[in-house]
């Protein structure tokens, strides 16, 4: 056997519970020192330009590993690859009524270790774990923490045409569940409704449908060129356990199974990512993209509770182009999604504690980044703006913007990001209740950073 170190690759998605939409939950540390949040971004961006004076490099978009990855290979067909991730932010609010500023926390937003092996000419593995419940959880609730398997996936891969993966793994539907927090283009990538994997909290049992994005099952993938209108065709289809009920708690006490699928075209270059992973950006190293996909999911007896149940059909579109800009000019990015979720209990349902009171109604959310060519210090700087609207069919619509600025020394593997949020997608959170009392809107100051090897 030898060992080998390679260069990190982008096969470890990751997805987790709604981070963006309960945010100041958790186990934080407090910070002493508040007045100063407020003027976070502007220094930042003054810094920007006080550092573009000096010397600069022309656009590294090959961004160099500031480690690699460790790989164990008997030969090319038999390795073993191991990682690890981390995510972490802090935080700063100020409600828009009084004007005052929070006291200032700090979340683990992730904590994994990821391990990737092949042990024949057409069989993989993966596993990953994660820290659940390391930040949405109050305070005193048990389990408090819990480190734990996020993925286990056996894999048969034989061609670009058709493959199976079979185990606990992502759904597919949508772009930002398959980016996963550690493959985003924003640090704080999950601001629209989820899918009924990342909206319970527990696995089959009593409301569970899966967690952080993952469900039991198995998924067909693979791609094409069709050669009709010019670029490659991208499929998954899975079937997941999906809801589950048990002693009539619960809307789904016959076990009905949920289906989900996405279908993506590339009208330019592919996306090289594997299997059926996504990435938000590709900081230019894929040359130019525009990628279009549409995915689905449905389950009957999905949504409701026991006296009052809904089958439940979600929709979404997403939209990913990003440009190379000529004369080496830096790269613009753009991410789009449009959600439509069928879920159509009766409101009565929102009274029962079996009620797995999935979203209904429609959301959006688009963001536009442009990374600057020029390398200052150890990383190249990218501003962007967000804007989200969540809109249910029975609750109070809510709003967000974000401006914010990426330091990117690694592209996903080493990164710093400083933003600013305002609205109250934050303070309403998932409940879409027609009885919940609604939250203000607040102004948000945050400073993350994500590492990984």
């Amino acid at each position: 056997m030898k060992i080998v170190f390679n260069k990190p690759f982008n096969g470890l998605r990751d997805d987790i519970e709604s981070l963006s939409a309960i945010p100041f939950q958790g186990k934080f540390m407090s910070f002493s020192v508040l007045n100063a949040s407020k003027k976070l971004m502007q220094n930042l961006c003054m810094s920007f330009f006080v550092l573009s004076t000096l010397n600069a490099n022309a656009l590294d978009i090959s961004m160099k590993p500031i480690s690699d990855k460790l790989k164990f290979q008997a030969d090319e067909t038999k390795w073993l690859k191991i990682g690890a991730g981390y995510r972490g932010t802090g935080a700063w609010t100020e409600n828009i009524g009084t004007g005052n500023i929070n006291e200032g926390r700090y979340s683990n937003d992730n904590a994994r270790i990821y391990l990737n092996g092949q042990f024949g000419p057409y069989l993989k593995f993966e596993v990953n774990t994660e820290c659940y419940f390391c930040n949405n959880t109050q305070a005193g609730a048990n389990p408090r923490m819990s480190y734990n398997i996020l993925d286990a996936i056996v894999k048969f891969e034989y061609n670009r045409y058709l493959n199976v993966w079979g185990g606990r793994m992502l759904a597919p539907t949508e772009r930002g569940e398959l980016n996963g927090p550690f493959f985003h283009a924003t640090h704080d990538g999950f601001k629209t409704p989820f899918f009924s994997q990342d909206f319970s909290t527990s696995y089959g049992n009593n409301n569970g449908a899966g967690m952080y994005g993952r469900d039991d099952g198995a998924t067909f993938w693979g791609s094409a060129e069709p050669k009709v209108v010019p670029g490659t065709f991208s499929y998954a289809m899975g079937i997941f356990r999906g809801l589950r009920s048990q002693n009539n708690f619960g809307p789904n006490p016959n076990d009905s199974v949920l289906m989900a699928a996405r279908f993506t075209y590339n009208f330019l270059n592919p996306e090289k990512n594997p299997g059926y992973y996504t990435a938000g950006t590709y900081y230019g190293k894929a040359g130019d993209i525009l990628a279009l996909a549409f995915g689905m999911s449905h389950q009957k007896n999905g949504a409701g509770s026991a006296a009052h149940r809904s089958d439940f059909l979600g929709f979404v579109g997403d939209l990913l182009f990003e440009k190379v800009l000529p004369n080496d000019l830096g790269v613009a990015t753009i991410n789009a999604e449009y959600k439509q979720f069928y879920a159509k209990y009766d409101l009565a349902a929102f009274n029962d504690k079996d009620c797995f009171c999935m979203f209904d109604g429609k959301s959006w959310t688009v963001t536009g980044l442009y990374m600057f060519p020029m390398k200052i210090g150890v990383g190249h700087f990218q501003p962007y703006g967000r804007y989200t609207s969540v809109q249910p069919n029975h609750a109070s619509t809510r709003n967000e913007i974000e401006a914010g600025l990426n330091y990117i020394i690694d592209g996903f593997n080493a990164r710093v990001s400083a933003y600013y949020q305002h609205g109250d997608l934050i303070t309403k959170g998932l409940n879409y209740s027609p009885f919940a009392v609604g939250g203000p809107a607040l102004d948000a100051y945050k400073l993350s950073f994500q590492l990984q090897i």
